[in-house]
């Protein structure tokens, strides 16, 4: 018992100071909790009354009444849907907000605030405009997965020209990011603005609504469409940590290290115009995600990405399945829509972070 003793105690004095991979762990796990938490709350919330509890002992009694049937309808054509569409969405945005902050080394890059978001939407309303004239050949041949390709090709484009404008000789300088950023997200914006005053009403009418961010109008073939894109781009952003971890030390220390910078740095972005393009092109704007969560996570487990990345699609799942829930509730039996909620929480958070950071922003 004297030697176990002494092993656990030479095994605390060998961690390194500042060795959070205990935490890490420990996090990763809860939040696999609060997830499940998250979609039961999912999958119970709503203005229609469906029971998912009545509707699991219907399918044990064999009960087939007019209840069973609309809570059937309700929970697994509705309510499902948009949960998993919730949790890709989340989880993808939050990724990608992690790796475009590992990729430039600062804090701020969100694909939201930097024009990536914007780049995205400008391909989604592009298909949406004018996906049935001058289009119609591209959405006929891709079928419902033109509008989450149009939406990855606009991320990746927007991606590429940021990172080319704000990077020299390795460095990213922060300001330039954030002002290319703006003048990207401008610029896509100004297109975007043509297209929709020259769209028919039932058009405008989609693109108003979905210009605000919603997952209200989630169906098994958006989930289809865009679900396999995200997952594609998480499950590679799983293989980015050492690399991410890397290159918090600067381009040149990370290929002495082994990292192919140049190849790292195209897999990340396409990753990153991935997930973000079919969150946009099937959920519409929903900002701060990709900030508020990786820089939460940063806070409480330290800079490992081998932690940062899995407890971030798990925390920015959750995140947006909390905020979707209270959308569904705070104005009911109407709907808010969800980047409405997300920003109420994110812009006060973007504010403090820019306060207890300003000292390293000075020009």
């Amino acid at each position: 018992m004297d030697s176990t003793m002494s092993l656990a105690a030479s095994g605390a004095r060998t961690r390194p100071d500042g060795d959070r991979s205990h935490i890490g762990r420990i996090t990763v796990i809860a939040l696999v909790f609060a997830l499940l938490a998250a979609m039961v709350l999912s999958m119970t919330t709503g203005a229609s009354g469906a029971s998912l509890g009545n509707l699991i002992g219907s399918l044990f009694s064999g009960s087939e009444g007019a209840d069973a049937l609309r809570d059937y309808a309700v929970i697994v054509n509705i309510r499902l849907p948009r949960m998993v569409l919730g949790v890709l969405i989340g989880a993808g945005l939050a990724v990608s907000g992690l790796l475009m902050q590992g990729l430039f080394r600062n804090p701020l890059a969100d694909p939201g605030l930097v024009g990536v978001s914007s780049g995205s939407a400008l391909g989604a309303v592009i298909i949406i405009v004018l996906g049935g004239t001058a289009l119609a050949p591209f959405t006929t041949a891709l079928g419902i997965w033109s509008l989450p390709a149009a939406a990855f090709g606009g991320g990746l484009l927007t991606t590429f020209v940021l990172y080319r404008v704000a990077t020299r000789g390795g460095q990213t300088a922060i300001a330039t990011m954030l002002l290319a950023g703006i003048a990207i997200g401008a610029l896509a914006s100004a297109f975007s603005g043509v297209l929709t005053y020259i769209a028919s009403e039932n058009q405008l009418r989609d693109l108003t609504f979905w210009g605000l961010g919603s997952l209200a109008g989630a169906t098994w073939i958006k989930v289809l469409a865009a679900g396999p894109i995200i997952f594609a781009a998480l499950a590679v952003a799983g293989f980015l940590a050492k690399g991410l971890n890397a290159m918090t030390l600067g381009e040149a220390t990370a290929s002495h290290l082994g990292v192919p910078v140049q190849r790292f740095k195209r897999i990340t972005i396409v990753a990153v115009a991935a997930a973000t393009g079919a969150s946009v092109a099937v959920s519409g704007g929903i900002g701060f995600v990709g900030i508020v969560v990786p820089h939460l996570l940063r806070l409480a487990i330290g800079p490992d990405h081998r932690y940062l990345l899995p407890a971030s699609a798990l925390l920015g799942a959750t995140f947006l399945l909390f905020c979707d829930a209270l959308s569904r509730t705070v104005v009911a039996p109407a709907e808010l829509p969800i980047g409405i909620v997300t920003a109420a929480f994110g812009g006060p958070f973007f504010l403090w972070i820019l306060l207890h950071r300003r000292s390293a922003f000075a020009w």
